[in-house]
């Protein structure tokens, strides 16, 4: 594998993991403040972020050794609205600058897994971005927001408000492989 992706690969792995741990808190932090649903789409969406992580770390499979890795990384535990806008942002940096560029990367590099990798990410966190906005809209008004069952695919981290599909849109695996998070 070249180098670059390599490196992006270990930096996205990072970021998704810290994502995963990140959202944990957050999620219980909605659940103190009484956000119930809201709690619930962190939890989701916290595993969502260990299966990207998963699938950046699997790519990585022949390399060994200890890297220094560098990643964008929010922190800071303060209230649900603040919590959800550092998600927002998170996201949006991820949909924006960081899978674009690693993306452009791997594909320059003809390294399909890494750019398999990355576009599922990238399409997955572009859910992400729009749930937490429709939860910080409710929240902001004081209240939960409306969720249904949500459904992740355990392949590529794809998100849904409601019921499974047949085929994942993202990686086109069947229903069975979603991970279901109930109200």
């Amino acid at each position: 594998m070249n180098d670059m992706t390599a490196a992006n690969l270990r930096s996205a792995f990072g970021g998704e993991s810290m994502a995963n741990m990140r959202y944990k808190f957050w999620g219980a932090k909605a659940l103190d403040e009484g956000y119930k649903n809201v709690a619930r789409l962190f939890e989701a969406i916290s595993f969502a972020e260990e299966v990207h992580a998963g699938n950046h770390f699997k790519e990585l499979k022949n390399i060994k050794g200890d890297f220094l890795v560098a990643s964008m990384a929010g922190f800071g535990l303060t209230t649900t609205s603040e919590n959800l806008q550092g998600a927002i942002d998170g996201e949006n940096f991820e949909i924006e600058q960081m899978y674009p560029a690693y993306i452009a990367v791997a594909k320059e590099q003809k390294e399909k897994g890494g750019l398999l990798s990355f576009h599922y990410a990238l399409e997955a966190e572009k859910i992400h971005s729009a749930m937490f906005t429709i939860a910080k809209q409710s929240v902001d008004m004081g209240k939960d927001m409306e969720l249904g069952d949500i459904q992740i695919c355990t392949v590529c981290g794809h998100t849904i408000d409601g019921p499974i599909p047949d085929l994942c849109p993202i990686c086109g695996v069947t229903h069975e492989n979603f991970v279901t998070f109930s109200k």
